[in-house]
């Protein structure tokens, strides 16, 4: 049987963009759009019962479109940044849109966040699964080869969200793709999230110049740092603190160096089999997000930029810390730096990112 299935608005060539709601009794109901792919909404039961919507997005279709807006998209064709919108690939030099001051950042001006996903499939029964589709042709925002992606949302279980996103290319290139998703754990108009308790899994994190790229040093150390989320601890404990890489970020904005995904298999990875990455427990509502992931890295952004100047959801203004992302990802800038893990995909290979969000309160 079909799931709910509505117009969401339309983009100004007359293109449709569809909302798809998949819902699982005594669990999740998260709110899919076509455009970017984006999760507009995930409605989580608290400890009291009351359910509430925990990201952060909009009514309408127009705001999406904004440059610069990425709330619950998936972004790519490369997450994060690459290092003044270039790479060599092969011995050829790709030159990107630079659309983070010298930097490319999330695939460029159109990259996927910005295109009209294709609605694959939408199936209810015991694991209610939306399917959709994108192709990016070569040389598209710069980046080699002609990418087909699939993007799957599906509820396992109860409480549970799962992200399946594989993409194959006919010429070498690069990809590394991520769901854009902030959280409120509390509720998307509930305000800050700096009483969060976070906990990641990770020794290292990645030091970053004034342009948010990895300095040319290997990974730091989080032991003595306000980057030490090994053990939990409240998202605004420590970003005050006067360290140098807090203020170049203007709080967090850093990739957590998660345990290397080689070895995992790579068909059909059970989601018992992907590695815990992160949890989050907002202490006021009880609600309470595992993250697992097979990717190598996971970025942590605290929402700094959000400044009051974009309404959400009911009108909601969202300033600075109203939420958080984590983004299960490749390194960044990995194309530049052949001591991080590799974002290269090649004709024949299948790039794949799997994700799980578990809800409990």
């Amino acid at each position: 049987m079909p799931v709910e299935r509505e117009i969401f608005g339309h983009l100004p060539d007359g293109t449709a963009i569809e909302r798809v709601t998949l819902r699982r009794d005594g669990g999740l109901t998260a709110r899919i759009i076509s455009y970017g792919g984006a999760l507009q909404a995930l409605l989580v039961a608290d400890s009291a019962g009351a359910v509430d919507d925990v990201v952060l997005g909009f009514d309408a279709l127009e705001p999406y479109t904004r440059l610069g807006c990425y709330f619950g998209m998936t972004v790519g064709r490369y997450a994060n940044r690459i290092a003044g919108g270039r790479f060599v690939i092969d011995g050829t030099e790709v030159s990107l849109a630079r659309n983070n001051g010298p930097n490319a950042l999330h695939g460029g001006i159109n990259g996927f966040s910005r295109k009209a996903w294709r609605i694959v499939s939408a199936e209810d029964g015991p694991v209610p699964t939306l399917t959709l589709a994108c192709r990016s042709p070569d040389g598209e925002e710069g980046y080699p080869g002609t990418v087909e992606t699939r993007l799957r949302y599906s509820l396992p279980a109860p409480g549970e969200l799962l992200l399946d996103i594989t993409a194959t290319s006919d010429r070498a290139t690069v990809v590394n793709l991520t769901n854009h998703s902030f959280f409120n754990l509390d509720g998307a108009a509930a305000g800050d999230i700096l009483q969060h308790r976070l906990q990641i899994a990770a020794d290292h994190f990645l030091a970053v110049d004034e342009t948010a790229i990895p300095l040319q040093e290997p990974p730091r150390g989080v032991t003595g740092t306000p980057f030490d989320f090994r053990e939990a601890h409240p998202i605004g404990a420590r970003i005050r603190h006067s360290d140098e890489q807090l203020r170049r970020g203007r709080g967090y904005d850093h990739n957590f160096c998660l345990v290397p995904a080689d070895g995992l298999p790579t068909d059909d990875l059970p989601t018992d089999a992907l590695r815990l990455a992160a949890r989050v427990e907002a202490p006021r509502s009880g609600r309470i997000m595992e993250l697992h992931t097979d990717q190598p890295g996971l970025q942590l952004y605290s929402g700094n930029f959000l400044d009051g100047s974009v309404a959400g959801k009911h009108g909601r203004l969202h300033r600075q810390a109203d939420a958080f992302c984590l983004e299960p990802q490749i390194w960044p800038d990995a194309p530049n730096r052949p001591d991080f893990p590799s974002a290269r995909l090649t004709p024949g290979m299948i790039y794949r990112h799997r994700t799980l969000y578990r809800f409990t309160a």
